[in-house]
């Protein structure tokens, strides 16, 4: 129970008084804005919007008469004098000016029961509304308050703010005709308390700022401008219509497999063109109206980045005319720039990232980590479950996803089902018993490829699919990285292209640099792909290499040899062709992707002489099982030393490999449970332990118990290290003159951010914030500059999220400067960091040397 700062119950204010919203004018003056009522009414009125563009069927599944005043009744908790008193102290006109009422009340203790959410949660749960709705009200800014006060106490104003309240409550229901839907479940609330989020960011944007202008002819443009449009579709399209070319054998029967919601896993060799097969399954459930939109969830952001373009493609050829949802919303162009979701959607705000609105959009194209923490105790995460209902979502790369993804994994997939959504899932290399966890139920056909069908109404069916022909890889083992490279450089004079996988950043800067330093005869081209450049600069990277070693690649490809450097990126979803491989070894299922970049296209010109070969930089295997992090070395820390040595037992005598023949047979042989003994045991208890950790971890994140964590702190994938977004620009300045910061980046460009905003259109303000953030990267926390203080960073928090609360402030963004020597350096000039020299590159990107 929190203290009382009042010795005697306060007169409340009218409600014609309590305001709800400040703005700031285009002067930069500080105003009040809507009144509580006003605001509420507006969110209602929203919600109700919202509910008519969602599909008839999905509504009725979810969404109970009466969910409007839910999303309504928000923000009744603002009728309270402690949040009164701060708002009319936050406006210029009223900073000496206080209403008597509010005098004797302290704004700065609000944080002890959440602000007015607690004091929203505290009113309904005293009214006794249901067992759900007063979390759902607490929950609006992300997360759930700690209220151990009752409504009526003095520091909640008493009873008579507490009967102001209930006044309110009403008047709201009077003007939205409803009464509070019974909620039937958890995850009903769940889903609810993002609608209600959801309906709060679109009711506070900015056409609704100025309490003068008529708000009620604005409620249509304001959902159409936060992108809820509904998508019309052109019908009867054929798989030939779409993409130009008729559909094999194994993407038909998936085809035909996939006619209403359910769970869907198809597992086929890389290069068979699943992608287009889940794609024209989302066709047609969305154009006979059993989907609501589409989500595509890909490993990292780098394979999310490339299957933009193909079902930004895949979009244009099944939507009628020039709708607002031809590009799936992605951080790639500036289409995504003119949706609105009111503040917290706006620069500044935690969910202005393209990254994380496109949960929401009716197509889009992201990582997995978004739709994982639509599952987890984070903050916002119930935004997510409510942005993913209904839809098909398409899990891609399901292999290569850790014991602790598997079991968030695990849990989505189960809460996407009861949310009526499509899940199809996409992989080469999926072990019998992941695909029974996946389906929820056991599984034990052994053929390859292989559809799995589980429909929301009937019975597993697994259904095996004709043979594909085989392609033969040579497989030569190497023990000297010296030859390796004397190998690449050898083959790219012949003409080749070459592609060499490294399983971390610093290994594949290392060997970028051996390469492109060599002065070779005649020229060859050197590349590097990961995850460690700036947004801008991955983009080019990514563009540039990704087209040379693409289907359309073919005169340039045969200008001069390549060697393309990376790291695990380039094993995921990216449609490249080499002549060569090299690769780190890895487990199976890894060398096995990385191999399906080989060879794979039969139209590519190659030099003659080529052989479709790979080289494994492997260690011996009796050593590796001796001594697994000498010899692995930092591949050891990437993957389970046990899954390594079993890898290196399957694969040692390996002279060749037939893809996709050998596939099911290479991987059951890695996975599959044995008996052991000696070191390999130790091992294999090791691996055991790790994984427990993993799941309890997981699990922990599951809780609906614990505390709600951070987005940033909430590890959807198992790592040791924390990480953190880093902004790195040449330089900047403070202009008290023009009121705002000059900022100059790395390609000399300059910018001008003006304090607050002001004078700035909101188109303007986000071009400018998503510049910044094309300006950024992300590293470990143990290898990024040092955090500072809010107050320096004072220039940027009217444009990038900051974090606010509490928990987030050691993930808050970094920032660092860039000499014209590379080296990275903190904004006064000093050292970056204790421990490592940082360096920026554009061709090694971000790059941390140990002091």
């Amino acid at each position: 129970m929190f203290r009382k700062e009042t010795t005697k119950a306060s007169p409340p204010l009218p409600l014609t008084r309590c305001l709800a919203k400040t703005y700031v004018a285009n002067t930069g003056e500080k105003k009040a804005g809507r009144q509580v009522l006003n605001h509420c009414h507006i969110v209602g009125e929203v919600a109700r919007g919202l509910l008519a563009r969602l599909p008839d069927w999905l509504v009725a599944e979810l969404f109970p008469n009466g969910v409007e005043l839910i999303a309504a009744a928000h923000d009744i908790g603002k009728v309270s004098p402690t949040f009164q008193a701060k708002i009319y102290k936050g406006t210029d006109a009223y900073k000496d000016n206080l209403p008597p009422e509010l005098i004797s009340f302290n704004p700065e203790i609000e944080h002890q029961w959440g602000g007015h959410a607690g004091v929203s949660q505290a009113t309904a749960k005293y009214l006794k509304v249901g067992k759900f709705i007063p979390e759902i009200l607490g929950q609006h800014h992300g997360y759930s308050p700690n209220v151990a006060n009752l409504a009526t106490d003095e520091v909640f104003g008493g009873s008579v703010w507490q009967q102001r309240r209930e006044e309110l409550l009403t008047d709201l229901k009077s003007a939205l005709q409803t009464d509070f839907p019974t909620v039937q479940n958890e995850l009903q609330a769940r889903i609810l308390a993002g609608f209600t989020s959801v309906s709060d960011w679109i009711g506070s944007g900015s056409l609704f700022n100025d309490p003068a202008e008529n708000w009620q002819p604005k409620i249509e443009q304001a959902i159409d401008e936060a992108g809820f449009v509904r998508p019309i579709l052109k019908p009867d399209l054929r798989f030939t219509d779409i993409f130009s070319w008729q559909p094999r054998d194994t993407q038909q029967y998936f085809i035909e497999q996939v006619k209403q919601p359910g769970v869907y896993v198809l597992e086929a060799p890389m290069g068979l063109g699943k992608t287009e097969a889940a794609l024209y399954a989302a066709y047609q459930l969305l154009v006979t109206h059993q989907a609501s939109g589409l989500y595509f969830a890909l490993p990292t952001q780098l394979t999310s980045d490339k299957i933009h373009e193909r079902v930004g493609q895949f979009l244009q050829r099944i939507l009628v005319g020039e709708g607002p949802h031809q590009q799936p919303l992605l951080l790639h162009g500036n289409a995504w720039l003119k949706t609105e979701l009111g503040k917290e959607g706006n620069p500044g705000g935690s969910w202005f990232q393209a990254s994380k609105r496109g949960i929401l959009a009716p197509f889009a194209v992201g990582t997995i980590d978004q739709a994982l923490m639509a599952v987890m105790n984070v903050k916002h995460g119930f935004v997510r479950t409510f942005g993913l209902a209904g839809k098909v979502v398409i899990l891609d790369e399901v292999h290569s996803y850790d014991s602790y993804t598997g079991t968030l994994l695990d849990e989505l997939v189960k809460v996407l089902r009861e949310l009526h959504c499509t899940v199809i899932i996409l992989s080469a290399t999926l072990t019998q018993q992941r695909r029974s966890a996946l389906l929820g139920t056991a599984s034990s056909n052994e053929a390859y490829p292989l559809i799995s069908a589980l429909p929301k109404n009937g019975c597993l069916i697994e259904q095996p699919v004709l043979k594909i022909a085989d392609c033969t890889i040579a497989i030569q083992h190497c023990y000297d990285e010296d030859e390796a490279i004397e190998e690449a450089l050898r083959r790219a004079e012949l003409s080749q292209q070459v592609l060499w996988v490294e399983n971390t950043v610093a290994e594949a800067q290392r060997i970028y640099q051996a390469l492109s330093a060599r002065d070779c005869e005649p020229k060859i081209e050197c590349g590097l792909l990961h995850s460690r450049f700036l947004k801008m600069d991955r983009e080019k990277n990514e563009e540039h290499w990704t087209r040379l070693y693409g289907k359309d690649g073919g005169p340039q490809r045969q200008q001069c040899g390549r060697i393309l450097v990376g790291t695990q990126v380039l094993e995921q979803s990216l449609d490249i062709d080499a002549d060569f491989l090299i690769s780190r070894f890895a487990p199976s299922d890894m060398l096995l992707q990385r191999m399906g970049r080989l060879w794979r296209h039969s139209g590519t010109v190659r030099i003659a002489g080529a052989l479709c070969e790979t080289w494994l930089l492997v260690p011996e295997l009796a050593s590796a099982i001796d001594n697994p992090e000498q010899a692995f070395g930092q591949t050891a820390k990437i993957y389970s030393p046990y899954v390594l040595c079993r890898s290196l037992e399957v694969w040692q005598d390996r002279r060749t490999v037939a893809v996709p023949g050998q596939i099911r047979e290479i991987i059951e042989a890695t996975y599959m449970d044995r008996g052991e003994g000696g070191a390999m045991l130790s091992h294999l208890n090791a691996l055991e332990k790790k994984k427990e950790e993993m799941r309890n971890q997981a699990l922990f994140g599951l809780s609906k118990a614990g505390k709600t964590l951070p987005e940033e702190k909430a590890s959807t994938r198992y790592s040791a290290q924390d990480s953190v977004e880093v902004l790195l620009i040449k330089n900047y300045r403070l202009d008290t003159q023009q009121g705002g910061c000059f900022v100059r980046f790395l390609d000399d460009t300059t910018a001008l951010l003006p304090e607050k905003g002001k004078g700035l259109s909101p188109w303007q303000r986000r071009e400018l914030a998503a510049k910044l953030l094309r300006n950024t990267v992300r590293v470990a926390d143990y290898l990024a500059p040092k955090a500072m203080d809010l107050k320096s960073l004072d220039w940027l928090q009217d444009y990038i999220y900051l974090g606010k609360h509490e928990g987030e402030s050691r993930f808050r963004l970094r920032v660092a400067r860039v000499l014209d020597s590379d080296t990275v350096v903190s904004l006064d000039g000093g050292d970056a960091s204790e421990e490592y020299t940082i360096q920026y590159d554009q061709q090694l990107g971000y790059l941390s040397i140990k002091k």
